[in-house]
């Protein structure tokens, strides 16, 4: 069986599948199970075309490896075939371990587990079933590989993973501020002392790609309607639990129902298997199949939430530099109250208050290293021009008022 394939992406064109083994391991359910879960979440509400899927971010993030790896070749560094292969498996399984709609299962049905450790338990179980073809790309994704460089173009402030996500959402929400000069960027791409770095000449590429990242934020990812469709979907899957744990038998599919029914967390997650065979039979189908069904549930803050989402009637959200006045948020938990027939206890569904953060640039961890002409290694934020990307550096914080509209 020919194994070569070629896949057309909207955003590169030709996707060339490189060996049998890359091959095999998107052809496996783990993989394939990214096809189903959506790459932003609720972000469609908002930007209609932001339906693309995990399976291509992954697909475009393997492009970009090897349009990478061909540069620094011709460089002169020394990059074997079982390399390369490494590489190319570590960064198209990054994002296996990802749950449906992206992080809002993290807060709701799973607690205190981060993507990033399951994705590093289902590669373990994907080198297993490849008879330990995955070792050297597992040492790649957790850094423990020699050549460090490798590590960086997966995890770092200018990795493969960003490069691929910004340009790939900005393609299909139509946001033109995300789009990068990822071509640019990675023909500038250099090792020095075993550590990727950038070349002198590509730095203006390289300011573009942190405000298109901090612009894509305020604009895509922490868009207010964005925020209020995860957060009714966080609560409704809050809700949901509860009434499970009361004894409740909902509607779920079978792997859904399993983390209705159990209290799963960062400590008993890994120490049963049926978690992990659960949560990879999981995608967005599971979750959305359920709020369908539960809109006619009888539990009316259940069915209020479901009927909220399903109608896009979310909550209103107030976001700014302070925290919300206590008495106000009092205030609307009274109106909340009177407005849908509920008890002051479970206003807490509906008025609430949250907070989120944007760093575009976080200087320390990871730092993007210039190259300059006389050899010199110097930090982006000193190499820059850009007055403005020292500023890039800072955590900006934001509060988050949620309340349901009409009151």
């Amino acid at each position: 069986m020919n194994k070569k394939k070629i896949i057309n992406d909207p955003v590169y064109g030709f996707i060339s599948i490189p060996s049998e083994l890359v091959y095999d391991v998107i052809s496996h359910p783990y993989f394939q199970r990214l096809r189903y879960i959506k790459q932003l979440g609720m972000t469609h509400l908002v930007y209609p075309g932001a339906l693309h899927t995990r399976f291509h971010h992954a697909l475009g993030a393997m492009h970009l490896m090897a349009l990478a790896i061909e540069v620094l070749r011709s460089k002169g560094h020394v990059i074997t075939e079982g390399e390369e292969e490494a590489a190319t498996l570590a960064i198209l399984l990054h994002d296996i371990g990802h749950g449906p709609f992206s992080h809002a299962l993290e807060h709701s049905l799973v607690t205190g587990i981060r993507h990033e450790d399951i994705s590093a338990k289902l590669m373990d179980d994907l080198n297993h079933h490849f008879n330990g073809k995955l070792t050297h790309a597992i040492e790649v994704f957790n850094g423990t590989y020699p050549k460090k460089f490798l590590y960086q173009l997966i995890s770092g402030q200018l990795d493969l993973d960003r490069m691929d996500y910004l340009n790939r959402d900005s393609f299909f929400t139509g946001v033109s501020e995300g789009v990068i000069s990822f071509d640019r960027i990675i023909k500038m791409f250099n090792i020095f002392d075993d550590n990727l770095v950038i070349e002198e000449k590509g730095i203006y590429s390289i300011e573009k790609f942190l405000i298109a990242r901090r612009l894509m934020y305020w604009q895509v990812y922490l868009h207010k309607t964005v925020i209020s469709g995860e957060m009714i979907l966080v609560k409704l899957l809050e809700r949901a639990k509860e009434l499970s744990a009361a004894g409740e038998n909902l509607f779920a599919s079978p792997s859904l129902n399993h983390f209705l029914k159990q209290n799963i967390n960062e400590r008993n997650f890994f120490s049963n298997h049926i978690n992990l065979e659960h949560f990879t039979n999981l995608d967005d189908q599971d979750i959305y199949a359920a709020v369908k069904v539960w809109v006619k549930h009888p539990d009316k803050i259940l069915s209020t939430l479901c009927q909220m989402l399903t109608s896009r009637n979310l909550y209103k959200v107030e976001m700014g530099n302070a925290m919300a006045d206590a008495d106000r948020v009092a205030s609307l938990k009274d109106a909340a109250v009177h407005f849908l027939g509920i008890t002051p206890e479970e206003a807490r569904y509906f008025v609430f208050t949250s907070a989120i953060q944007n760093r575009a640039y976080n200087a320390g961890v990871g730092n993007i290293k210039i190259l300059m002409k006389n050899n010199d290694i110097v930090d982006i934020a000193k190499a820059s021009d850009l007055s403005n990307l020292e500023s890039l550096q800072k955590t900006v914080e934001k509060y988050v008022l949620c309340y349901p509209r009409g009151i």
